[in-house]
């Protein structure tokens, strides 16, 4: 399957996608004590190895520690690193496997209540859904309770485009790009009471988005879920899928939004998602995807000042 927009993709990547996709099909057959074990091992060596990504959790554990409550900035480094690994072997699971196998390893869904609630009301569903625990795993199951569109931004290389897609999709979830036409795409989504998972962590793109507290430190974050909550007066929830220790599978998080998350008043509205993540994080702190420099300020200056020497 190649890509339009790539019409002489690269041999190494192309490579490396054609592998990486036997990888995940062979490790699909292995049980997940054993994938989350290999993770943790990987991210046990990369923290040893002091690679960029534990760099990255260090510092964010100085910016974050006091209002999270935690004190050993090492032990947080090794078990962050070791959950980054598990989430990267676990994908053999979630995109190598059946999504009936992947989905049996839910063992409980708290919340649920708040997700029904969301549906019932018939004017769309937005699943503001961060980077903590098995997202793809989430995405999975609500595609298993009915239409769902998932935005996504494409890739760096775009010849690893049509492995995202095709793993994303087995369960027919509509994938539409964070890009214009994208929104619109969104929009008819939940204006016919369709749900739409949203990643709403990633760092707002150049002129969009908004400043408010994070864990006690200003960041920028897309205002497109809140003026998407706004627009079509869709039902905004809070999920996550936390990995449970030793492979005993998943547990599913839902959790309400304050009602100011879709208003007009941006700064409140961000303020409002943001309450709504630290709440998330709270509950499965490790399982936060802390390797990513999420601390971006006001200005492109402070950002590099938040993570400088950083390589």
């Amino acid at each position: 399957m190649s890509n339009p927009s790539s019409p002489h993709p690269s041999p190494r990547i192309a490579w490396k996608v054609q592998l990486t996709l036997w990888v995940l099909r062979i490790g699909s057959w292995l049980p997940l004590s054993w994938l989350h074990a290999l993770g943790a091992l990987i991210g046990r060596l990369l923290s040893m190895a002091n690679t960029r990504e534990a760099k990255v959790a260090r510092r964010n554990f100085q910016l974050i520690h006091r209002v999270l409550g935690l004190d050993d900035q090492e032990a947080f480094v090794r078990r962050v690193m070791a959950e980054t690994g598990k989430n990267l072997t676990e994908l053999a699971l979630v995109w190598g496997g059946t999504p009936d196998a992947a989905l049996g390893r839910i063992v409980e869904v708290v919340g649920r209540e708040h997700f029904q609630a969301a549906k019932a009301r018939g004017k769309g569903v937005i699943i503001a859904a961060p980077h903590l625990g098995c997202w793809e795993l989430l995405n999975l199951w609500l595609c298993k309770q009915g239409p769902t569109a998932i935005l996504y931004r494409q890739p760096q290389h775009a010849e690893w485009e049509p492995l995202l897609t095709r793993s994303r999709g087995k369960l027919g979830a509509q994938q539409i790009r964070a890009e214009a036409s994208g929104v619109r795409e969104l929009l008819k989504v939940l204006k016919s009471g369709g749900c739409t998972g949203i990643l709403p962590d990633q760092r707002a793109m150049s002129g969009e988005g908004e400043v408010a507290p994070f864990l006690g430190q200003p960041v920028r974050s897309m205002t497109l879920l809140s003026r998407l909550a706004h627009r079509t007066d869709s039902a905004v929830v809070f999920g996550f899928c936390e990995r449970l220790q030793n492979g005993r599978g998943y547990r599913l998080h839902f959790l309400p939004a304050e009602p100011s998350i879709a208003s007009s008043d941006h700064v409140a509205a961000v303020t409002a998602l943001h309450h709504g993540l630290a709440a998330c994080v709270e509950r499965a702190p490790w399982q936060y995807q802390w390797t990513y420099k999420r601390f971006s300020m006001k200005t492109e200056s402070q950002k590099c000042a938040v993570y400088r020497g950083l390589k």
